[in-house]
């Protein structure tokens, strides 16, 4: 069996292609030229170079890949390419939606339809939604009420925008198989968002923002990972959007709290500002960083998603239909990621 994985060399992209070797498939590592193969290591990898910004082109590079594959397509593809960051508005719609539509109809066009195309989406199109609180007892589990697969999106980000156009671009094509999955905050080995955090707490320094409750979900990448390999072949899922996370509802100092555990700090200084002063630096740092021409975590885009309050969702659609489990809780993800960060000397 043969699998495209594009994105290849992100951080849930690396993963996805390590499990694939281990479950015994042929897997191509799809990705930009200039993308690094830093965790792309194995000699059984085979590569594709794919550039998803040009139809024209991707055309004439399938069509390349068809020939060594012998005359067909690949039996599955995930899509994992994606932009997280970027300088302009313009460049998330470019990359997650324009990009997606390229691949799709380059794949029809090249008769190259898989078996089965899975869709690494966000539980961010969905926005700021069920944020009306149901408790404020801060002994409660949840807040607030969890976000549904049958509510509305209302993505109040540039990235959640482009990823939910990507899906209704999807929703429009007639004949092609695809899945989609909405993972919540993905962490682990190799990401470094969260390791922002972990930088800090090992500073002694926890920054939370907004006073009202926040109710926030995780995700271990190697569940990320199982829910993409039982979405190849669940016989339900096919044009189906399903949320992932662990199961569990976790309260804004949680993962700071175990981060610190693990790094063995004996103290940690716990500021909490309000949503105005996060704005303020958000507006800065992305107005500065804009002019420099570099990328930057903080700013007016990601202001919305940490400003945000309810990030509970739903996973008993994908349990369902996928048999999707998830195997590791916070706890013991922090302590699999710290580890990795200290061994790669990261922290």
């Amino acid at each position: 069996m043969t699998i495209l994985i594009t994105g290849a060399s992100g951080f849930i992209g690396s993963f996805i292609c390590s499990k694939g070797l281990e479950q015994g498939y042929e897997v191509w590592a799809g990705m930009r030229r200039t993308s690094s193969s830093q965790y792309l290591k194995d000699e059984r990898l085979k590569f594709a170079e794919l550039d998803l910004s040009d139809f024209d082109k991707l055309c004439a590079q399938l069509r390349d890949y068809k020939q060594q594959l012998g005359g067909r397509g690949w039996d599955y593809v995930v899509h994992a390419a994606g932009a997280t960051k970027s300088l302009k508005r313009e460049g998330f719609f470019r990359t997650n939606t324009e990009g997606t539509k390229n691949l799709v109809r380059a794949l029809q066009a090249e008769d190259m339809v898989p078996r089965r195309f899975v869709f690494v989406s966000s539980l961010s199109i969905f926005g700021a939604i069920r944020e009306q609180p149901v408790s404020l007892s801060p002994l409660a589990v949840s807040h607030y009420n969890p976000i549904l697969a049958t509510d509305t999106p209302v993505p109040n980000t540039a990235y959640g925008e482009s990823k939910w156009q990507a899906e209704q671009f999807l929703q429009t094509v007639t004949g092609f198989p695809y899945v989609i999955l909405r993972p919540t905050g993905v962490y682990g080995p190799r990401e470094r968002d969260y390791f922002i955090m972990a930088k800090s707490i090992k500073q002694h320094v926890d920054f939370a923002v907004g006073y009202k409750p926040q109710d926030i979900t995780f995700v271990y990448v190697d569940d990320v990972v199982q829910a993409v390999y039982k979405a190849l072949d669940a016989p339900n899922a096919v044009g189906k959007g399903y949320f992932l996370s662990d199961g569990q509802v976790y309260d804004s100092r949680r993962f700071s709290d175990l981060l610190q555990q693990e790094l063995g700090n004996p103290w940690v200084l716990h500021i909490k500002a309000p949503l105005w002063f996060l704005w303020l630096v958000c507006a800065i740092s992305g107005t500065v960083c804009g002019w420099m021409k570099k990328l930057t975590t903080l700013n007016l885009d990601k202001y919305h998603i940490l400003a945000q309050r309810n990030w509970q969702c739903d996973i008993e659609p994908a349990r369902r239909d996928l048999g999707y489990e998830p195997q590791v809780l916070l706890e013991e993800g922090v302590r699999r990621t710290v580890a990795w960060y200290r061994d790669a000397s990261w922290l």
